[in-house]
């Protein structure tokens, strides 16, 4: 279920991203960095606690799938003459998938410190 929650949520981000203006509305709630943020951040964690597999790989499933949304979204982006794609936006999907991917896993996968 939250499989299908989270392809659900990306695409409502493509078809209402598309929408004319709905950015700039949007906008006035918080910035694109922000928003990026907080929606790929979801999107990992319904990717990575929806899968059956172990916390490793599903962390990484869950970050390569964001890693192409991101991108597609930007290429879908592209194609409206009001909205523009932006490398930075994609490594800020990325970004936020990966601090996200690392939190779910478990202690004694994560780097040991000093």
């Amino acid at each position: 279920m939250r499989f299908r929650t989270a392809f659900v949520l990306y695409f409502l981000i493509l078809i209402l991203g598309s929408l004319p203006h709905a950015r700039e509305e949007i906008g006035t709630f918080a910035s694109g960095p922000v928003l990026h943020s907080i929606a790929y951040a979801i999107i990992t964690f319904l990717l990575a606690t929806g899968a059956d597999r172990r916390p490793l790989a599903q962390s990484m499933q869950a970050f390569l799938i964001v890693v192409v949304m991101g991108a597609l979204d930007e290429c879908v982006q592209s194609f409206f003459p009001y909205r523009t794609a932006a490398v930075s936006d994609w490594l800020v999907d990325c970004s936020a998938s990966l601090i996200m991917a690392s939190i779910l896993l478990p202690p004694h996968m994560k780097l040991a410190r000093g």
